[in-house]
């Protein structure tokens, strides 16, 4: 985990629901064991979010269809705490909503690497700013 300051503007209830879809994400689809990895930076006047885990293995032909509504990737059944498939395309909203930019990677031994790249504040103090 990697958390150096990285400030943005927003609608801060919004910011905080698309953070905990992401790490929510992150839980409910590793592997037993697995490992949830955390940053934040800032670069290139974009403060970035990175969340990644060690889940299955996702082709990568999959990964625009997660951020659809009620898209899961697993075909086994869930039980109804598994969500709805609807955090991917939230984060996705709120993203677009905040002019952000979001990338998804599979990570080559299984999981998902999620990056959210927002407008970077310049020169506000850091009791001023998300």
């Amino acid at each position: 985990m990697s958390l150096e300051p990285a400030r943005t503007a927003g609608d801060p209830a919004l910011l905080e629901r698309l953070a905990a879809n992401l790490v929510s994400n992150a839980i409910r689809h590793n592997v037993y064991g697995g490992r949830i990895e955390l940053a934040t930076y800032t670069r290139s006047e974009r403060a970035i979010l990175v969340v990644a885990n060690t889940g299955p293995l996702v082709p990568n032909g999959d990964l625009e269809r997660l951020f659809q509504p009620f898209e899961r990737f697993s075909s086994t059944p869930r039980s109804s705490g598994d969500g709805v498939g609807l955090g991917l395309a939230i984060v996705e909203a709120i993203a677009t909503a905040h002019e952000a930019r979001l990338a998804a990677r599979a990570r080559p031994g299984g999981g998902l690497e999620i990056r959210v790249s927002f407008c970077a504040l310049r020169g506000v103090p850091a009791g001023d700013a998300l």
